[in-house]
């Protein structure tokens, strides 16, 4: 939208709504409008994550047919990638000797 449509969508919204109301109806509008842009950038930060998931699982499958050996660098990061992942995942389920601590004291 162009400044002036907007001037006149702002002319009509003052006859129709009144002054009192318009500013009410601007804000609800401008909250409509935030809460649909955050729901875009959420569902476009899960589909590139799940694009980038594909990726790595094509990347995985491509090394797995070459044996793991003489891997080309883009295949070798996704396999590095994907050890780290699997190395965060492993070590989070691991307790700490607090927690082990802690439940001997309990």
């Amino acid at each position: 939208m162009g400044m002036w449509e907007l001037v006149v969508v702002f002319v009509v919204g003052l006859i129709v709504l009144g002054p009192e109301r318009l500013p009410v109806a601007v804000r609800t509008v401008a909250r409509w409008f935030k809460t649909v842009k955050q729901f875009g950038n959420t569902i476009q930060a899960e589909v590139n994550e799940e694009l980038r998931v594909h990726e790595l699982h094509q990347n995985l499958k491509k090394a797995e047919e070459q044996g793991m050996e003489n891997l080309s660098p883009q295949l070798q990061r996704s396999l590095d990638e994907l050890n780290q992942a699997a190395q965060s995942v492993t070590h989070s389920f691991k307790p700490t000797t607090s927690s082990i601590q802690d439940k001997k004291d309990d």
